[in-house]
Parts: structure tokens; C-alpha cells; sequence
């Protein structure tokens, strides 16, 4: 039996429900999923909208640039277990909830969007890697 379009979209969006705020964390949240969780933060920026380093520069851990553009070049560097965590950001939220809905249609179930500008979690981290 053939799955219609509205089913394939109730599958990727009801498991957002169950997240707090349809998944969207804020900067201590995404620092206790990356540093607990070992969840895999990504940077979908575009180049034009990177104004300094890239979390991946910036030396965050299990952070990756993969700019929104290009973001299909980077598929095969996305974790292979599905359920792992993933936390996506930019700078206002328009790519990474873009990038969230197409991680979820590729299966990945444990994906949250940064609601915040990804360089304050930057400054954030960089400020306590001084501290440590």
C-alpha cells in the first residue's frame, strides 16, 4: 500500500511534538546536549554569513560546518546512528530549521534547532574554554 504525502509529514512531525518547544533549545541546552550528550552540533550558515569562525574553526566539540548550500555534500559525514542527537544553528533560525526538516525526512530523530545566534554559543564556548 502506497503512503500518501500526508502521512510521510505526520511521521516527521509528530515526533517533534514530544520535544519541548517542537524542538528548540536554547544556548544551555545546546551546551548540555553537546557536552552530556555528545550530540553533533551543526553549523549551517552560509559562507557569506560566517563573520569570523565557524563552529568547527572555533574548535566546539563534534562541531561541523556544513553550510546550508552545500549542505547535500555533507551527507556522508552525518552520524550513521539516526538517533543520536544533532543540534543545528545559524543565525536566525531560517537554515537550521531548514536543515532540521531534512535530517528528519532522512530518518534522524533526535534533532534540535539552536533558537538563538550561533555565535553567542561560539563566545560562550570559547569563554569557558579560557576558564577551564
Amino acid at each position: 500500500m502506497k503512503e500518501t504525502i500526508a502521512e510521510k509529514l505526520k511521521e516527521v512531525i509528530e515526533p517533534n511534538k514530544e520535544k519541548d518547544n517542537l524542538g528548540h533549545v536554547t544556548i544551555h541546552q545546546a551546551r548540555e546536549l553537546i557536552q552530556d550528550a555528545g550530540a553533533v552540533l551543526l553549523d549551517a550558515r552560509p559562507p557569506a554569513k560566517v563573520n569570523g569562525e565557524n563552529a568547527q574553526e572555533a574548535d566546539i566539540p563534534n562541531a561541523y560546518y556544513m553550510p546550508y548550500p552545500e549542505f547535500y555534500e555533507y551527507a556522508d559525514e552525518l552520524p550513521a546512528n539516526k538517533a543520536d542527537p544533532i543540534v543545528v544553528a545559524c543565525l536566525k533560525g531560517w537554515f537550521a530549521n531548514r536543515v532540521m526538516g531534512y535530517l528528519e525526512m532522512l530518518g534522524y530523530s533526535n534533532v534540535y534547532v539552536l533558537d538563538t545566534n550561533i555565535e553567542d554559543l561560539i563566545e560562550v564556548h570559547k569563554a569557558h574554554a579560557k576558564g577551564e
